[in-house]
């Protein structure tokens, strides 16, 4: 038996095709419908037809598409899995060492099964979470997973349903935690048939990717059912440990309630019902506290948010790069003032946005912001998606790498980063309909032609090619330089998390000191110094006569007496005794 549901407030009329067979659906009040069917089971294919007419739909709630986004959806059991991770509980945000991965890249095979045999990797060197890049139904084979349509049903390319919880519960078996990236803001372009059964988008607002989702509007009340039950389902379900929302900043509601606090809500009460800790992280360019801010004192209750403005201030002084938002950027006084209020543009004058922006937050913990130096976006919205490494020296990622794990804020890493990989991670798509394939290869290059990119030189999003040269290349690791990369990366984690100065976010706890001519950064946190060398020259710096030198990112640094020689591109951490 099963209880086949859904909600058309825009129908007359619907019936359920179920293995072939149509049958005539319930009204319910709300503009639901339902019908039990005896014959349905785990596995029956089934889809909905409004109106008596010639078309059936996939279920906008499917929690399987075993053939597509565009096919019939597939009636999923979740109660068939064994879990082995009954006594689970995820590490605190706070102590996270965060590993942003991409399924189809990760592995030759593009699998969550492959993907577990990558995982000791990742324990070994020392991280605690993995944030997985969207996993929702999308139309394809492959891509970034941004233009998900079945929100509710795990990719099959990547191995279905049943592979997302294998990969939860492998994680959860090596103590570590599985975080989602989920995508509330739109649906993909293709694929997406909610609005042929509910008002779930609007035409009132513009987001860039088309009508924004309705969280206000007539109906709103569904659509953010809607949302939360999926957020709902992926921690309860599939035993996630929380979930980053994409691009919060276009959410346009206006409810005296907000989205993300009824979510933030919802989530609180689900903690508490299966005894985990459960978190929620958003990526904002608001540079708004409230998004971080707990409910009870009047904010959104997310737990964290990604730091875009330590990014682009770290950034901006390894490359030297100042067109479009590192056009704010640039001096080691925006790095300073980002590693000790959070946020840079904080209610002051941003020359990209030529307005004032975002508000003061060193009220705040830094443990509500996550810092990086790669992330998807950050390399993947680039041109030909250049990591780092070798876009600077091997020696000026070693240093990109000490701040963020030095930093006061939560690190996250791009997947690869930890052995400076050579695989670009470049924007890929595989979208169907030829039409569609053609506008965002043209869109690509228009996009890039505006900087002096020439057409050739930007990949094409839709040729598999593209895809393809971004699987990581594993046999990297074990020769140089990725080999010295990765033990680096493994040194500094070990260091953050073993040293109770760097585990500390507290307001204040963080003290810079910068010379903007010399090019050079001390930041003290407790009794570590971190002393980062951004010039082409050596800096001759004092010691102190009872610092201990903890790590250096090249053999040269050393002691003269009681000054430091700092090279040029380096960092030197020390322990005051």
């Amino acid at each position: 038996m099963h209880q086949f549901a859904v909600w058309a407030p825009l129908a007359k009329s619907v019936s359920v095709k179920a293995d072939g067979v149509l049958r005539g659906m319930s009204a319910a009040p709300g503009g639901w419908w339902h019908f039990s069917c005896a014959e349905a089971a785990h596995g029956t294919r089934y889809s909905f037809v409004l109106d008596d007419g010639d078309a059936a739909y996939p279920d906008p709630r499917s929690l399987w598409q075993p053939d597509g986004v565009h096919a019939a959806s597939c009636v999923y059991d979740h109660m068939r899995f064994t879990w082995t991770d009954d006594d689970w509980q995820a590490p605190p945000l706070s102590s996270a060492i965060l590993y942003e991965l991409h399924v189809g890249t990760f592995t030759a095979e593009g699998t969550l099964d492959a993907a577990i045999g990558r995982l000791d990797h990742l324990r070994a060197t020392g991280v605690t979470h993995v944030e997985l890049m969207p996993v929702a139904a999308f139309d394809g084979n492959h891509g970034w997973g941004y233009d998900g349509v079945a929100l509710f049903a795990a990719h099959e390319p990547y191995g279905g349903p049943d592979a997302l919880k294998r990969f939860v519960d492998a994680c959860h078996a090596r103590g570590l935690a599985v975080l989602l990236d989920v995508v509330y803001n739109h649906f993909g372009p293709s694929g997406n048939y909610s609005t042929k059964f509910a008002p779930y988008l609007t035409q009132s607002h513009v987001t860039p990717w088309g009508g924004a989702v309705n969280l206000e509007g007539a109906g709103s009340d569904e659509v953010r059912r809607f949302y939360c039950d999926n957020a709902l389902s992926w921690l309860r379900d599939y035993h996630l440990d929380g979930l980053r929302l994409d691009a919060v900043h276009a959410f346009v509601d206006r409810s005296a309630t907000h989205f993300l606090e009824q979510l933030s809500a919802e989530v609180e009460v689900l903690a508490a019902q299966l005894g985990r800790h459960l978190v929620l992280i958003a990526e904002s360019d608001l540079n708004d506290p409230r998004i971080v801010t707990p409910r009870a004192a009047g904010g959104y209750g997310m737990d964290a948010q990604w730091s875009d403005d330590f990014h682009h201030a770290l950034f901006s002084l390894l490359t030297g790069e100042s067109q479009g938002y590192y056009k704010d950027f640039g001096r080691l006084e925006q790095l300073a003032k980002a590693l000790t209020s959070n946020f840079v543009l904080d209610g002051t004058y941003s020359p990209y946005r030529d307005r004032l922006h975002g508000r003061p937050a060193t009220h705040l913990c830094s443990h509500r912001f996550l810092g990086y130096i790669q992330n998807h976006d950050q390399v993947g919205n680039r041109a030909q998606g250049d990591r780092l490494y070798p876009m600077v020296s091997m020696e000026k990622a070693m240093v990109g790498a000490a701040l963020v794990l030095t930093a006061p804020f939560v690190p996250m890493i791009l997947m690869g980063e930890e052995f400076a990989a050579s695989t670009p991670f470049q924007y890929f798509a595989d979208h169907q309909d030829q039409q569609l394939a053609r506008a965002v290869s043209e869109g690509r290059r228009k996009e890039f032609a505006a900087f002096g990119w020439r057409q050739d030189e930007v990949p094409d999003p839709e040729n598999e090619e593209t895809f393809l040269r971004c699987k990581l290349n594993w046999t990297e690791m074990e020769k140089p330089p990725h080999a010295e990369m990765l033990q680096w990366y493994t040194q500094l984690i070990h260091l953050r998390r073993t040293t109770p100065d760097l585990n500390n976010g507290q307001p204040q706890h963080c003290k810079v000191q910068f010379d903007e001519q010399g090019q050079y950064l001390e930041m003290r946190r407790g009794s570590i110094r971190a002393i980062f060398n951004f010039s082409r020259k050596k800096q001759l710096l004092p010691a102190g006569n009872s610092a201990e030198l903890l790590l250096a990112s090249v053999d040269s640094v050393r002691r003269t007496g009681s000054l430091l020689v700092i090279p040029p591109d380096a960092v030197a951490i020390l322990r005051e005794r």
